[in-house]
């Protein structure tokens, strides 16, 4: 398949267009976003930069300015809500929208609970407010404790106190829920790790029973590097489809790869990821036309940085005469990243989100080492980045 199709009505459609992909970025702006991934596609100083970056917050060195003007703001839409508004509207300009992400990570008890709540809340308050924001996001494990989804996914007996922490939790959710379904805000429950993902779901397609009766309220998160997740989104839209409500779907390629193999490397069991990235392309491209073919009763977005992947489903699109801004399709990319992706697909005028991270810096750190750690796992991921940033800026020279 070629990426500069040769379809009548998708002729114009490019991610090799970098004018377009960078025209929100001053000069100034770009050069910053090419030096930082100049960085980056040197694998050997993400992984020194980390360690530094550790070590110093460690020991409160006062640095937190200098990640702030640099990964931060590549990455970050700021540090509370009120900050992102800028980067809202700049998106909302070129018809992106934003999906605001609290990605604070690692605190599990209740105070964090409460506060994670509250954002989450604040979040689809300000997507009612704001029609540039599609969609609300969170994780589970910002309201319940990793540790007792891993024991009710694995059936071990919950003692007394667990049993009234996991409750407490579950009322978080349902309130969470039951917000988003009140003013009618698109809710994604993102992914996680796989001893923990059959909770999520569990609890993911319980709140759809409950909120999705009228309309695809509530989405479920599919990572399509693991071996089943095909045959899981199959099974769960006939569900949906028996029991009679709709069924919302992200699609992405899996966060967690490291983490992933490493445990299941440490505890000696069978990875549960697909052992070749092409049997997760092929999976990935496969749940696109599942979701297509279940259009009616499926919204999905497309949540890839894979250029392939996203031209496929506007080929598809195409082939089969759906409109591109149909409401229950989505394209999203994250912040900072496939700019040639998203500005190109909004130009053309599909439905595109970025996902935009906010929180205080030194608590969205682990966000952004992970960031930097699968963009050294995605093979060419960080060098197509530099590269386009290189070709814009040399374009920019020329012109």
């Amino acid at each position: 398949m070629s990426l500069n199709t040769s379809s009548k009505n998708l002729k114009n459609l490019s991610f090799e267009d970098t004018q377009i992909a960078f025209a929100s970025k001053t000069d100034f702006k770009l050069m910053k976003s090419y030096w930082i991934f100049a960085i980056m596609n040197q694998n050997w100083l993400v992984k020194l930069g980390t360690f530094f970056i550790k070590f110093f917050l460690f020991l409160h060195f006062p640095i937190k300015k200098l990640i702030k003007i640099t990964v931060f703001e590549q990455f970050c839409g700021g540090e509370s809500i009120e900050d992102c508004d800028l980067t809202i509207q700049s998106l909302g300009k070129v018809h992106i929208g934003t999906i605001l992400d609290y990605s604070v990570e690692g605190e599990e008890n209740e105070k964090s609970f409460l506060k994670t709540k509250a954002e989450i809340l604040k979040t689809i308050e300000k997507a009612k407010q704001d029609p540039q924001i599609p969609f609300a996001v969170f994780k589970l494990t910002g309201l319940f404790q990793s540790e007792l989804l891993e024991k009710y996914q694995s059936g071990q007996t919950l003692n007394e106190e667990e049993i009234e922490s996991f409750a407490s939790s579950k009322t978080y959710l349902i309130e969470v829920c039951q917000r988003a379904h009140d003013l009618q805000i698109k809710l994604f429950m993102d992914a996680e790790e796989s001893w923990i993902q059959n909770s999520i779901d569990s609890l993911t397609y319980e709140m759809m029973v409950r909120f999705n009766q009228e309309e695809a309220i509530i989405f479920n998160t599919f990572q399509m590097y693991r071996v089943e997740m095909l045959e899981n989104l199959r099974k769960a839209i006939e569900t949906a489809e028996k029991s009679g409500y709709y069924f919302g779907a992200k699609l992405v390629r899996g966060a967690y790869l490291e983490k992933e193999r490493q445990r299941a490397h440490e505890d000696e069991y069978s990875e549960p990821l697909h052992k070749h990235k092409e049997d997760t392309d092929r999976d990935f491209n496969k749940a696109i036309d599942v979701c297509l073919a279940h259009l009616g009763q499926v919204s999905f977005c497309v949540g890839s940085h894979n250029e392939f992947s996203c031209m496929q489903l506007c080929e598809k699109m195409d082939d089969q005469n759906i409109p591109k801004d149909h409401p229950h399709i989505y394209f999203a990319q994250l912040l900072g990243m496939s700019d040639n992706i998203s500005y190109n697909l909004a130009a053309m005028g599909y439905n595109v989100a970025k996902y935009v991270p906010y929180g205080p810096v030194a608590s969205v750190m682990p966000y952004l080492f992970r960031r930097a750690e699968e963009n050294s796992s995605i093979a060419g991921q960080t060098s197509r980045e530099f590269g386009l940033l290189q070709k814009e800026v040399n374009r920019r020279k020329q012109a």
